[in-house]
């Protein structure tokens, strides 16, 4: 097998796990306005609006940010491996891609900051920032990539000559409703597995209204992508991935939040990989002029380069894995609404052992 073909599918794996692991992340924040509500009090955690949105925060908190790390390896892969792509790509999907940076990194500062100062009107601006940082990256993901597959305009020096509004089309905005609401449901499902009490019913029963109209959305999409550029072996991942999307709708009717989950986590790698089958060889595919796409080869580094990569690949991979995989298995308890303290932390004013303010952790 070829050099370029093995980081072909290296970075196809590398958007695979972004998608499987920052999904739900992306649900969890959008279901803020919708889970996070609670009319209760100090006695009463799990109703109460404040603890419930500091439980769902609970939920991510531990993996949101090295569950990003497999953006930004796959951006630099794509960089270093395919240079041309990596060009074509970033200028044509300027904008979008930069919507995209900046959500997160407001997001990013919402996790950080919403908690600095004790006031609910500083926290309602915060989590509004939560919700619109998870929102415009799930929809606009969607919205590239169905371009990415479908093919953009490309001249014959492989650069972009469409705009803003030809990546704007009916099936590109199809594309994004059905991720937005792909990873609602996946953060649904999320919610389900990793919380207790009033939060985790109410997450499995709101899984499974979205999840219909996920499942729904998602198969047309696909159906829509592989219509014009699909293979049999595409067609085939695509189904695969559609009849675990409703055997996992099945689970979690049937309580089983963990067998959900995990079904929904292989449908949406499946769905990805049916993606990147799709695609090749070309890497983005000229409506131009099919002689102007980019290919795996054309748009490829020197064979030297990807040597040099694929070493630092075998040596590094199972790093990252082994340690992504210990911090979930850490954080792998449910968390509840008892778990979170009432108080907040006060540091002690005097160097007195008699006068020292308690801590509450």
């Amino acid at each position: 097998m070829e050099l370029t073909t093995i980081w072909f599918i290296l970075i196809a794996v590398l958007w695979t796990g972004y998608f499987v692991l920052e999904g739900f992340d992306f649900g969890v924040g959008m279901l803020f306005p919708v889970l996070g509500r609670g009319e209760g009090g100090a006695d009463d955690p799990d109703n109460d609006g404040e603890t419930r949105r500091r439980v769902m925060l609970s939920t991510i908190g531990p993996v949101w940010d090295g569950n990003e790390v497999w953006l930004l390896t796959a951006g630099g892969a794509t960089f270093a491996a395919f240079p041309e792509w990596y060009a074509t790509l970033f200028s044509g999907f300027y904008l979008p891609l930069l919507l995209i940076l900046v959500s997160l990194i407001v997001r990013a500062l919402a996790f950080d900051y919403r908690g600095k100062v004790d006031d609910p009107t500083w926290r309602a601006r915060w989590d509004l920032a939560i919700v619109v940082g998870s929102f415009v990256p799930a929809l606009l993901w969607g919205v590239a990539f169905t371009n990415i597959v479908r093919g953009v305009p490309i001249d014959v020096d492989g650069e972009y000559t469409g705009s803003l509004f030809t990546l704007l089309n009916p099936a590109a905005l199809l594309g994004g409703l059905a991720t937005v609401s792909l990873f609602t449901a996946y953060g649904a499902m999320f919610l389900a597995l990793k919380t207790d009490g009033p939060i985790r019913h109410q997450a499995r029963e709101l899984s499974l209204r979205v999840g219909v109209v996920a499942t729904v959305l998602v198969a047309v999409w696909l159906v829509v992508i592989h219509a014009s550029t699909g293979s049999i072996e595409s067609w085939v991942l695509t189904g695969v991935a559609a009849v675990l999307l409703v055997a996992a709708l099945g689970q979690v009717r049937r309580g089983s939040e963990g067998w959900g989950f995990a079904l929904t986590f292989g449908a949406i790698a499946i769905a990805v990989v049916s993606l990147f089958v799709a695609l090749f060889p070309d890497v983005m595919p000229s409506t131009t002029d099919p002689a102007f796409s980019l290919t795996a080869t054309n748009a490829s580094s020197t064979a030297y380069t990807l040597r040099i990569m694929t070493w630092v690949a075998v040596l590094l991979t199972p790093v990252v894995l082994l340690y992504q995989s210990w911090t979930y298995w850490i954080f792998r308890r449910r968390v509840s609404g008892h778990h979170i303290p009432t108080k907040v932390a006060v540091a002690a004013r005097s160097h007195r052992p008699a006068d020292r303010a308690e801590i509450d952790t």
